[in-house]
């Protein structure tokens, strides 16, 4: 089943099961979605969904941050369940050494350039593992590896 028809199908589920939060956050991702579309003017592939929902989360996360900062709690939990609604569509993440392997292996031969080469790291490794891996991880991560060298 595609990432497109287990959202159409998780938001029926949360329409008649009247799940406020998990409906609107779905409704919220179905319009991002036809947003990108729109903008690419060609149906979804399940890659660009994955970029849709994790961009929407990005989104989440930068508003939990400020509102936490500001002191509203209570938007900030709301922020919170969003979020946890759209890491339900995320693959699984790659643990720490999972993380600390590919890096090594991704890294290994770019090591005599040092840090110059950080960026062709950071891009291989989050083409390779689109959705799997944060990004600021994987630039600590590189960074740290490069600089050691």
């Amino acid at each position: 089943m595609s990432i497109a028809e287990q959202i159409d199908k998780d938001y029926i589920q949360a329409y008649k099961a009247k799940d406020q939060v998990r409906l609107g956050t779905l409704r919220l991702l179905k319009t991002a979605a036809k947003n990108k579309q729109v903008e690419l003017m060609r149906p979804l592939t399940d890659d660009d969904y994955m970029t849709v929902i994790i961009r929407e989360l990005k989104q989440r996360q930068d508003s939990i941050e400020q509102f936490t900062a500001a002191g509203r709690t209570d938007l900030a939990d709301k922020e919170a369940a969003e979020a946890e609604v759209l890491k339900g569509y995320m693959p699984e993440q790659l643990s720490e050494e999972e993380l600390a392997e590919v890096v090594e292996k991704v890294c290994a031969p770019l090591l005599e350039g040092g840090l110059k080469n950080m960026g062709k790291a950071i891009s291989a490794i989050m083409a390779e593992y689109k959705g799997r891996v944060d990004g600021k991880m994987v630039n600590v991560a590189v960074k740290a590896r490069l600089q050691q060298a």
